[in-house]
């Protein structure tokens, strides 16, 4: 009966520490990384300048690229700024990130 005990006792205690370090794991990879703050961007003709350049970058593998690109010029122009790269890296710009169409998706690319 004490080698059962123990044996439950053992086999519980790892499965509580898997969980934990899942866990852990977790919720490390959803902390914020750190993020290298853009150089302003004043409203204007430079602004559409930086907007086209980097929509261009970001939508150059999207499958409707003209659709892609006029709503991240939109994003680009409230937010100004556009995450690197084609997909993802959002966090890199959270306005960019938050803004929602009226479905409740996002609405940048």
């Amino acid at each position: 009966m004490k080698v059962f005990l123990t044996s439950l006792l053992l086999v519980s205690l790892l499965l509580c520490s898997s969980f934990f370090q899942c866990s852990v794991a977790y919720s490390k990879s959803e902390a914020p990384q750190a993020q290298v703050p853009l150089p302003p961007v004043a409203p204007g003709p430079g602004l559409e300048g930086f907007c086209d350049a980097k929509c261009e970058g970001r939508c150059v593998e999207a499958g409707y690229k003209e659709r892609c690109k006029n709503y991240c010029m939109i994003c680009c122009r409230a937010c100004k700024c556009v995450p690197s790269g084609t997909y993802g890296n959002k966090s890199e710009c959270p306005c960019y990130r938050d803004k929602l169409n009226s479905k409740g998706n996002p609405k940048c690319p």
